[in-house]
């Protein structure tokens, strides 16, 4: 295995505190949501990770549909996490929703599914969490 790029990123303060990313790129407050009794007005874990997590899908996308010889059209991926509790027990759920207008149903759904299984966060969190996939067009 070859390493290509190693990103590091520390936390002080947990969910009411800061990111530092180690080359000073990324340096930003986090807070609590308010629907989690927070402060709000700046992100939160949940918001970092859904933004990663659809900029790493939509490239998946974009490279399953280059390889296969598809034109996508102007498209859009959402990503929404959302944070569950079950009693004592915290857990991750999300929804990836791919939007691209004036496209066949079927074969967007088709690369959407092809992006999930080779994209490297959607295997990180295969079988850890429940991630729905959902395409309009």
């Amino acid at each position: 295995m070859e390493t290509l790029y190693t990103a590091t990123v520390s936390n002080v303060g947990g969910r009411e505190g800061d990111v530092k990313s180690l080359d000073g790129i990324l340096e930003m407050d986090v807070k609590r949501p308010v629907e989690m009794h927070g402060e709000g007005g700046a992100p939160n874990p949940e918001m970092l990770f859904a933004a990663a997590y659809s900029s790493c899908y939509n490239g998946a996308l974009m490279a399953v549909a280059e390889r296969r010889k598809v034109i996508l059209p102007t498209h859009a991926v959402e990503v929404s996490i959302s944070l569950n509790k079950d009693g004592n027990n915290m857990f991750l759920s999300g929804k990836i929703t791919v939007k691209a207008p004036g496209m066949d149903h079927d074969e967007l759904q088709q690369l959407a599914e092809t992006a999930h299984a080779v994209c490297p966060y959607s295997k990180a969190v295969k079988g850890n969490m429940d991630m729905k996939i959902e395409v309009m067009v």
